[in-house]
């Protein structure tokens, strides 16, 4: 397991496209989200110690921005080849189990995990209602085994400043996980 940190999209950048299918069989495009008030999309996958130590947070988060006009994805973009586990079939199993009300997309080819420059499970980003970025980064700063809560405080008042007009902090924790399973050969120019 390599402990590989977020890589800090340039904030105000514009949502990159994606039309994925989900563990439910479903697809989901950015197109179908345009609505909401703004958007969370979280790169995750089903074995990663980080994103296990805080599905529970995510799976709370989903249910609450739900209310909110708030739309969230999950994507996993992890090669479900060399790593099974992550495969659709157990996204859905993952889904079902963890109570995740938000759609769990994959990306079976790597390239909104690309575009999105995700390096690391769980890789956060918050866009406001325009689809700019105005946080990307921790969850919160609580990681497995450092008895720092696990409360999404550092994503939750992104999202409050975002949804109250205000100006989110600019002063972002990376994320820190496991690295993106990129298929062999298909790895960005920036990984490793």
């Amino acid at each position: 397991m390599a402990l590989t940190p977020s890589r800090m999209l340039p904030l105000g950048t514009p949502a990159p496209a994606f039309c994925l299918p989900t563990a439910d069989g479903q697809t989901v495009a950015l197109a179908d989200l345009a609505d909401a008030r703004a958007l969370i999309v979280v790169f995750m996958c089903n074995h990663c110690p980080y994103v296990k130590h805080i599905r529970a947070q995510l799976a709370q988060l989903g249910r609450d921005v739900a209310d909110m006009n708030v739309a969230m994805v999950g994507i996993n973009a992890n090669d479900p080849v060399a790593y099974p586990n992550d495969n659709l079939a157990a996204m859905k199993v993952e889904a079902e189990t963890h109570g995740y009300t938000f759609p769990y997309l994959q990306d079976e080819t790597q390239e909104v995990a690309k575009a999105y420059h995700a390096a690391c499970t769980p890789d956060i980003y918050l866009f406001d209602a325009e689809r700019n970025l105005v946080y990307r980064g921790q969850l919160d700063a609580s990681r497995p085994g450092n008895g720092v809560p696990n409360d999404a405080r550092d994503l939750r008042a992104a999202l409050e400043a975002t949804l109250a007009g205000e100006p989110v902090n600019q002063d972002q924790q990376p994320s820190l996980g496991c690295n993106i399973k990129w298929r062999p050969g298909n790895e960005p120019a920036w990984f490793g």
